[in-house]
Parts: C-alpha cells; structure tokens; sequence
C-alpha cells in the first residue's frame, strides 16, 4: 500500500506543478511580463538576491551547521528554486506592487529553469552533473505549461478566462492530494526532525532571505515588500520536481522541503501584515486583475 502511495503522491506532484504554471500562464499578458522589467535596476538586484544570495545562504547554513546529509540537499534545492507561482497573491495582501511581482514571478520562474540545471550540480554532491536531466523535467513541467498559458492569454482572453478558473481547480486539488500524501507518509520522519535543528535552520533560511530581499527592494515601500517576499518564498513546486526525480528513494530531502515550507509560513505571513499596515496599497492594471483574482496566484 506504502508502495503504491508512493507512486500517487509522484503524480500528484507533477499534475501540481503543471497545472500550477499553466494556471499562472493563463493570467498574465505580454505588458503584465514586459512592462515590470524594464526597471533594470530591480531586475539585477532581484537576481542577487535570489541567485546569488539566498544560494550562498543555504549552502553557508549546510556548511555551518550540523544536518543530516538529505535535509542539506533539500535546503540546497530551495535555495536554488526562486519564483513561487503564488507571490502575486502575497504582494496583494502586502499592498506591495503588483505589476512589479508579476514581472518579477516570471523572471525568477525563468531564471530558475537556467539556475538550477547550471548550479546546483556544483553544490550537491550526487546530483546529475550533465545538465540536460535536470533541464528537461522543469522545460516540460514548468516553462512549457507556464508558456502555453501564456499564448492562450494572449490569442483569446475569452478562452483564459474560461480556462483559468478550471485549471486552478485541478492545480489546488493536486496540491491538496500532495500536501496530504507527502505529510502522510513522512510524518513519522517530520516529527524526528523535531531535535535535528531541520526546522530552525529552515526558518532562519527564510527569514534571512526575505530580510535581504527586502534591503535590496530599492527606495519604494511597494517593491521592498514584493522583493522580500519573492525572495523569501521559495519555489517550492520546482524542488519538489527536482526532489521527486532525483531522491525517491530518501525521504529526507521532501521531509526538508515541507518543513521548511511550513515553519517558513511564520515569517512570510507576518512580513505579509507588516507590510500591509506599513505600505500604501499601488493600483493594480485592469489587465492584471484576472491574474490576482485567481486562488494560486
């Protein structure tokens, strides 16, 4: 039965992160990705923050600190995975820019698909050092569905907007059954992490993250919160891609990303309300509404 959970749980991650992307494709327009990016200024300091940084953080804490070989590969892979499909939702709630963390979602969603393939073989041992095997899954799973969406949104509107709300439905189900199935069957391995230092480094991991990202924001209230947030929330979706192909056999390194993900909510969610008490809300796009309305943006 364990057996064939197991293999439940390995398509539910990828029926997730397929429709996760193909969801967030499905609310973005050609000026909700270009007009953002044409703040270069941000754009550097937010691939520092994200692909230098919060790389070099993780790989500085595996390297200090005593953990276990697997929960050192899963903090390695977060550290490497930036572009969670859901940060548009947290800048809404922050009152942060909106406009800005489409933009930047996509860029860290792209940028992720070059990082990881690139660095992170260099960084954890065993991990496929040919590129290509690590390349291939995030372009079919990740770039291919968030693209696809994409030019349906551009071709027909209509059809997106049909489409979105469906998609969404079948990406949160997914990630439901995932969450449940990952939990179910690592709880036993999740509570022994309890002692390990696993969720403190995890949280430590974040919070300096979000803290760094926030300092490198630029002047703006707007896109200090939007920075931080992006980079203290990791692409999550993407390591577990990652994780589910590479480490099947060591439950350790999905115990490390849930854990990380889940005491990693406290800081991101607090930020999130500190930022909404202390920021002034920025007007969102008429051809952005669609995208924030959706439940996993």
């Amino acid at each position: 039965m364990a057996a064939f959970l197991e293999n439940v749980s390995q398509i539910a991650i990828l029926v997730f992160v397929v429709t996760c992307m193909a969801t967030a494709g499905l609310g973005l327009t050609v000026h909700n990705m270009v007009a953002p990016l044409r703040r270069v200024r941000l754009v550097l300091l937010a691939v520092v923050a994200n692909f230098i940084f919060a790389p070099a953080l993780a790989y500085a804490l595996t390297a200090l600190l005593p953990l276990h070989e697997h929960y050192e590969v899963g903090l390695l892979l977060l550290g490497g995975a930036a572009g969670a499909p859901f940060l548009p939702k947290l800048a809404e709630l922050a009152r942060g820019d909106f406009a800005f963390s489409v933009g930047l979602m996509l860029l860290l969603m792209v940028g992720s698909v070059v990082f990881i393939p690139l660095a992170l073989p260099l960084m954890i041992p065993g991990l496929a050092p040919e590129p290509w095997p690590l390349l291939r899954p995030l372009l079919l799973t990740m770039l291919g569905p968030l693209i696809a969406g994409m030019v349906v949104k551009n071709r027909s509107d209509a059809w997106a907007t049909w489409l979105q709300p469906r998609v969404a439905v079948v990406s949160n189900v997914s990630m439901l059954l995932t969450l449940a199935l990952l939990i179910g069957l690592n709880l036993k391995a999740m509570l022994n992490t309890f002692g390990s230092g696993a969720a403190a480094v995890g949280a430590v991991f974040v919070s300096l993250s979000l803290a760094f990202g926030y300092a490198l924001g630029g002047p703006s209230p707007s896109t200090r919160s939007v920075l931080g947030l992006g980079t203290g929330q990791r692409n999550v979706a993407a390591a577990l891609l990652i994780a589910a192909q590479n480490y099947p056999t060591e439950p350790g390194v999905m115990v490390m990303l849930m854990v990380t993900t889940l005491v990693g909510l406290i800081p991101i969610l607090l930020a999130t309300w500190w930022f909404a008490r202390h920021s002034v809300s920025v007007g969102i796009h008429s051809d952005a509404t669609s995208f924030a309305d959706h439940p996993f943006a």
